[in-house]
């Protein structure tokens, strides 16, 4: 609990139990069950009839990007519709006919809502007009939009330094919306542009940059039906990435092979039931993992490297398992990788990884034949201490396939959220790039800063410090998405000012500084006076978003506009850029962009249609600009734990009723747990032994660095998870993340690898 300025908030809610109900894990994925859930929750929230015409322009070429995930769109979309069912239940959200507006805020004060479920607060609708929570009060009430640029103006000025102030990124603003904003901070003075990649997938960024030269992956979504082998490692398409499954299963109809790594059998990864087939309504659908090697968490690396120890053994027999002309030409580093894994010994990595040795052979056998491998990943190997080496790891094998730069081939990180990507590639970061640097000062005419700003951690330490007092997040639920839950709730509570970029309520507006505003944006689906925006999906390539709907309010602005308001406002006449000219002409912001990045010639034309792939290296398999001209192999250690005898390492996932910290539902059909959050996921002889039953009550601990962290009352669930391993939902669990366990040069938190304790009550 906080209690800053006086005001009574919880930054994690009451917890409430509902009416748990357990039963089988579901063995498919999608099918007649998924349109059912899918219809019954866009009936509830907007209406059958106004949601399914709005789901028919979603992810079309005419139409808007789904405000979910970055998974892209094929080259010719399905007339019947081209989304899942998360995707439609994301479109329900926004599309809601609830609205928080005054008479909301009138009647709920910010300490009563903060005592809410996360699945209750974001229940409460779309967010009607600006509205400001003033110091010591508890009641959030109306601010035009001139009074909130101008408080905005006043705290900005105020600041001793720029660097007192931080600007934070969600995945699902637009490019021209992160390109202004990045565009203002910097005129401002600061780097401080935390982003929500910092963290996912910033260990992918860090470690194919370092191995490849590219911080993305190199794979086109029509690589998929070409790949003989796809290797979906520590990533959950069912449920985070549901369209992902067609080209999964395009692999397979063209003979393709599957191997699954990941401590969870994933119903989204055994059976696949198309929902716009026939045989995906009707019949048994597809068989997706060939091979499955249940993996204890955080020990990816370990398996790789027995892996490739034993694609090695056969190499050193004579057998062709390696791409020996590849890895002469390309790339750097291959004996060394071999004297290191003769380091380790086979029984050693199978211990570690806890997979059965037959089946790794399977694997090895099917790998040894193959050079067209695509290897996918998401959180599950990004979210530890050495994400980044896991990535690298993953590389490792390709190179040593040449599956680099080749048709069905590649590196494909899934991204979480819809333009994570497309926000890094405009500019949002808070490194320092000295040649993006050079071309702002050459097209705008000032000299952004040379001082590298602060990431996410980073940011929420000096707040916290009260060394940063003004947070402005464009997009996002801050504080459901970031780890240690109550250390990040204090620090936004020390701030002097916070603003959030909004289209619903979530638990940020809550755990607010002393002044916080509320700006409401327009969402993705939603029209924008015949105006167009952009996305970069997760495979590189560009294409406009062009909402459908009816604004949910007259009042509300689009981020583009609201960013430059900002900047007017806090540059009035002094500015050398035209900001009021750029918030409200979007294809003049796309002319700035080409002429200050490289790819995005014709920008507003190409963007038409079916988009624009940016320029990758490592999919031309061109490794020029690494050192000695070539791609990178890697030593990377083991993971090491040490357990005490009472201690289990926990991972934190999504239930299938849930986008990041959206939460739509209280159901997770796949697992088979309906009408609660609030589990934990044990295996049922580390339950015999510890002495507990089935839905018993208990807390879950981590002790780090002297501090206690309690995430409270949780029910035992039975499950199939490796011994020592546990698994439950974010964010109620984000509190028991250290703010200062991250992973090593991307800082991304360890939310997939916390040591904790079980308690019973």
């Amino acid at each position: 609990m906080a209690n800053t300025l006086k005001r009574n908030i919880s930054a994690t809610g009451t917890i409430e139990f509902s009416s748990l109900n357990v039963r089988e894990p579901s063995d498919y994925a999608a099918g007649i069950p998924g349109i059912k859930a899918a219809l019954e929750h866009v009936s509830k929230e907007s209406g059958l009839f106004r949601s399914l015409r709005t789901l028919s322009h979603m992810n079309q070429k005419e139409g808007f990007d789904c405000p979910g995930c970055a998974w892209p769109d094929p080259e010719k979309p399905s007339k019947l519709g081209e989304y899942c069912e998360n995707g439609a239940k994301a479109i329900a959200e926004e599309a809601t006919l609830e609205r928080v507006d005054k008479v909301f805020f009138e009647k709920y004060s910010v300490e009563e809502i903060s005592r809410w479920t996360d699945y209750r607060i974001g229940k409460s609708g779309r967010i009607t007009e600006p509205f400001i929570l003033r110091p010591g009060s508890i009641h959030y009430e109306p601010i035009s939009w001139e009074e909130s640029f101008q408080i905005i103006a006043e705290n900005l000025h105020a600041l001793d330094s720029p660097d007192e102030a931080i600007f934070y990124t969600s995945g699902r603003s637009s490019n021209e919306a992160a390109f202004l904003y990045g565009l203002f901070v910097r005129a401002f003075g600061t780097n401080n542009m935390p982003d929500c990649s910092n963290m996912c997938h910033e260990s992918s960024g860090v470690a194919l940059s370092e191995t490849l030269g590219i911080g993305k992956g190199s794979v086109v979504l029509e690589d998929f039906p070409e790949a003989e082998v796809v290797i979906v490692v520590g990533q959950n398409p069912g449920t985070n990435h549901p369209r992902m499954l067609t080209a999964l299963q395009k692999c397979k109809d063209n003979g393709g092979k599957i191997i699954t790594i990941n401590p969870l059998s994933e119903s989204g990864l055994n059976r696949f039931k198309n929902p716009q087939q026939l045989s995906g309504i009707l019949g048994t659908g597809t068989q997706l993992t060939d091979i499955f090697l249940q993996v204890k968490i955080n020990q990816d690396v370990s398996l790789l490297k027995l892996i490739m120890k034993r694609l090695a053994n056969r190499h050193q027999e004579g057998e062709h398992v390696f791409d020996n002309d590849f890895i002469s030409e390309k790339t750097i580093g291959f004996q060394e990788l071999l004297d290191d894994l003769k380091n380790y010994s086979e029984q050693e990595l199978l211990q570690l990884c806890g997979v059965d040795s037959s089946k790794i052979d399977l694997a090895v056998d099917v790998l040894a034949k193959k050079s067209k491998i695509i290897i996918c990943w998401a959180m599950g190997l990004t979210q530890h201490k050495n994400g980044v080496e896991n990535i690298k790891e993953c590389v490792n094998l390709l190179l040593l396939k040449g599956s680099i730069g080749k048709k069905g081939a590649g590196t494909c990180p899934v991204r979480g959220h819809s333009n994570v990507q497309g926000d890094r590639s405009v500019g949002i970061m808070h490194y320092v790039s000295e040649s993006l640097n050079k071309s702002i000062k050459n097209v705008f005419g000032f000299q952004p800063p040379n001082k590298e700003g602060l990431d996410t951690v980073n940011a929420i330490k000096a707040m916290h410090k009260g060394k940063a007092k003004v947070f402005v997040a464009l997009g996002g639920n801050f504080v459901s998405a970031a780890s240690d839950t109550i250390y990040t709730s204090g620090a936004l509570q020390a701030c002097d000012l916070t603003v959030s970029v909004s289209t619903k309520l979530n638990r940020t507006h809550l755990t607010a500084g002393k002044t916080a505003l509320i700006l409401p944006t327009l969402g993705r689906t939603e029209m924008d006076k015949e105006r167009f925006v952009t996305v970069e999906n997760s495979m590189g390539k560009v294409h406009q978003s062009k909402g459908r709907l009816a604004p949910a309010s007259s009042h509300l602005k689009s981020e583009p506009e609201i960013v430059a308001n900002m900047a007017q406002t806090y540059f009035g006449k002094d500015s050398v850029v035209d900001w009021t000219s750029l918030g409200t002409n979007y294809d003049l912001v796309r002319e700035k962009i080409s002429q200050v990045l490289d790819g995005y010639r014709e920008y507003s034309k190409r963007s038409k249609g079916s988009g624009f792939y940016l320029p990758n290296n490592s999919r031309e398999a061109d490794f020029s600009k690494l050192p000695g001209g070539k791609a990178q192999f890697s030593i990377c250690a083991t993971p090491k734990h040490d357990l005490k005898e009472d201690e289990f390492i926990l991972m934190t996932v999504r239930s299938h009723d849930q986008f990041n910290t959206t939460i739509y539902g209280m159901n997770d059909r796949y697992r088979g747990i309906f009408g609660e959050r609030r589990v934990v996921f044990m295996n049922i002889d580390d339950m015999r032994k510890g002495q507990l039953m089935p839905q018993q009550i208990v807390d879950l601990v981590s002790s780090y660095d002297g501090t206690e962290r309690r995430a409270e009352k949780f029910k035992l669930i039975p499950y199939n998870i490796p011994s020592g391993n546990l698994c439950a939902y974010f964010p109620e669990t984000n509190v028991l993340v250290p703010i200062d366990l991250y992973a090593d040069k991307s800082h991304t938190p360890v939310s997939k690898s916390v040591i904790v304790k079980i308690q019973i009550r």
